[in-house]
């Protein structure tokens, strides 16, 4: 390994200027930097630079087409919130409207039964009436000639 303390102690500077000697070598320096600087900026800056600002440009546009495709998006949810809500109100109502209609036919059907109900019971009734009626009057008819014939026997 070298040892930098032994290299910087051998390195005395014997004169004026030392480390910062201003002479023709510095104008050379100065235009080989520009030199090279130039060459840089024309073989690898420049190139560099472009494909930078041409990849900004695609993110940029990306960028642009996903907000347009978000912005749409968020269009068509809101448009089919309203459908979906318009169609459940629609369903509901129809819903209401089925349930009163089949509410209104019950109670109908509810009502011609209770009157068939009610006729059949006079119906019954009116008939049982007569029969007793008839079941009274002949039992009334055979009592009388039960009695008729009781009289005559105990009359005799």
């Amino acid at each position: 390994m070298v040892n930098f303390s032994i290299l910087i102690s051998n390195s005395e500077v014997t004169g004026p200027g030392g480390l910062f000697d201003i002479n023709a070598t510095l104008p050379l320096v100065a235009i080989q930097f520009i030199l090279l600087m130039v060459i840089l900026n024309i073989i690898l800056y420049s190139p560099l630079l472009t494909i930078i600002t041409e990849r900004n440009e695609y993110i940029l546009n990306n960028l642009a087409k996903a907000s347009e495709i978000l912005a749409q998006a968020n269009d068509l949810t809101a448009e089919y919130e309203q459908e979906l809500n318009k169609v459940r109100k629609e369903a509901q109502l129809e819903i209401t409207n089925s349930q009163k209609i089949h509410k209104e036919i019950l109670e109908t059907e509810l009502t011609i039964s209770q009157k068939y109900i009610d006729n059949l019971l006079d119906n019954v009734t009116t008939d049982l009436i007569n029969k007793k009626t008839t079941a009274l009057n002949s039992l009334d008819a055979i009592v009388q000639s039960l009695c008729v014939e009781i009289e005559s026997t105990l009359s005799l």
